[in-house]
């Protein structure tokens, strides 16, 4: 890399699932926009049609007047290339495949488990752990060979257990994983701001928060904004819109399609705080399935619409995806336009200041070192941390409640069973993850016929098991 006053020129950046229809366009745009960065993108994807067609998209972006620094983009057929003289690595994949989801999500629907979600916890998030944890050992042992010390960034899902093995494999690696339901936290407090002060436009990079848990079943304790206290006015916006719910303006502005299975009225959260006093940091989407099933019954009962958020459908995925192909498509062939913009994700602001031009604090997922009192050393947590020159140090952010802790340390002990089974192609071990799950909430016998088909569904992904 050369250092220039302000700008830092020539970084490499391996992108492992380079091929991808969601984060790759707005990598593209972020870094277009920013004007102290330029460099090279190697994107390396198994779908190596996907990886050159964000080739030709990328590259095309040279050539235009709105483009603040110039970026080379370049597809490669292996990882090793990819990763050979990386700086940083961006590693945002799908375990397996969509039609894989279909098993994770819609199976247990017929022992009456449902999920909004279906990536991160739950019989669906168990699965899909089992499926990444292999090909995430196999990053971490490829990124120690050639580029062991590049700063690698996950993107990919169930976020926590994706980063612990990085760090199980590579205890030297420099990991931490990005999400943004925090942000979308920020901006429902922003617009708390406006309903109860009439305080309008607050930024929601400005509303301070201490942020504590485990990724999509993270907590606020503090938060404020210059010199006001949230968490009262958090109670009061709770009473006032419990009932009949608020949709943020996150949610306002998604599309009516993506809106009829993403958005919610952030009933659960309202429901959490009212419970435990905390603010809830994640979708309710997320948040209901890390909960014993009060939120997620059957939905002919009507739950899930009482508590106005959505199942997410597999089928709609597979519409989406397809969607994606066929806009990617058009903006390779100069068909439709790419509209630059910066995008309200943290990526490039973090590589910033791992560069050494601007300090961050923002909420991140790391092994925790003491951050998250009360939580095994080495599990992977959620708070802030404070991103300078080369570095990531953690922020402490405290013990949370008794009532709260347990809820999370059942998870966090989940997951560290999850991984040895993974690594250990335990099945019996597995088994007993996914009985330790609150959704799984029937009977043994069922939960065995149920793992077992889940298991039996993807037994492609899972080489060397007793399936």
């Amino acid at each position: 890399m050369e250092f220039i006053d302000n700008t830092v020129n020539d970084i490499n950046i391996a992108y492992i699932g380079g091929g991808s229809k969601n984060w790759t366009l707005k990598l593209m745009a972020d870094l277009a926009c920013e004007s102290s960065l330029s460099g090279t993108v190697k994107l390396y994807d198994i779908d190596f049609d996907s990886a050159s067609l964000n080739e030709s998209i990328g590259n095309s972006l040279c050539s235009r007047e709105d483009v603040k620094r110039k970026w080379k983009y370049k597809a490669v057929r292996n990882i090793e290339e990819a990763l050979d003289g990386a700086d940083f690595v961006i590693i945002s994949i799908l375990p397996g495949t969509l039609v894989d989801m279909i098993s994770d999500v819609h199976v247990p629907e017929k022992y009456g488990i449902y999920q909004s979600v279906g990536d991160t916890t739950g019989p669906g998030g168990i699965m899909r752990a089992l499926r990444a944890i292999p090909i995430f050992a196999g990053f971490a042992q490829k990124i120690k060979e050639h580029c062991p010390a590049a700063w690698v960034i996950n993107l990919s899902n169930p976020m926590a257990l994706c980063v612990r093995t990085l760090y199980k494999v590579f205890p030297n690696i420099k990991a931490f994983g990005c999400c943004h339901e925090v942000y979308s936290v920020k901006v429902l407090l922003s617009d708390m701001l406006y309903e109860l002060k009439g305080i309008n436009d607050v930024p929601a990079n400005k509303i301070k928060v201490n942020v504590s848990g485990i990724n999509h079943f993270t907590w606020i304790d503090k938060a404020s904004y210059n010199e006001i206290d949230l968490m009262p006015l958090f109670e009061e916006f709770t009473e006032k819109y419990y009932d009949e719910g608020y949709i943020d303006s996150f949610n306002r502005a998604l599309d009516p399609e993506q809106a009829e299975y993403f958005r919610c009225a952030n009933r659960v959260k309202f429901d959490l705080f009212r419970k435990y006093k905390l603010i809830a940091a994640a979708g309710d989407r997320h948040l209901a399935e890390f909960m014993p099933p009060l939120y997620l019954k059957n939905p002919q009962t009507q739950t899930v619409a009482l508590w106005k958020f959505a199942l997410t459908p597999v089928s709609f995925r597979l519409k989406q995806h397809y969607q994606k192909v066929e806009k990617y498509r058009k903006i390779a062939d100069g068909e439709k336009s790419f509209e630059i913009s910066r995008s309200t994700e943290e990526i490039v602001n973090q590589i910033k200041a791992l560069l050494g031009l601007e300090d961050i604090i923002t909420n991140v997922n790391l092994p925790n070192k003491g951050q998250m009192q009360g939580i095994q050393m080495g599990a992977v947590v959620e708070t802030n941390a404070l991103f300078s020159r080369n570095g990531v140090q953690p922020i402490v952010a405290g013990k949370l409640p008794m009532d709260v802790h347990n809820l999370i340390m059942n998870h966090v002990t989940n997951q560290e069973i999850i991984l040895k089974a993974a690594l250990n192609r335990d099945k019996e071990l597995a088994f007993k993850a996914f009985m330790n799950d609150p959704l799984v909430n029937i009977h043994e016998n069922d939960a065995r016929k149920l793992f077992d088909e889940m298991l039996a569904n993807i037994k492609e992904h899972l080489q060397g098991w007793n399936i």
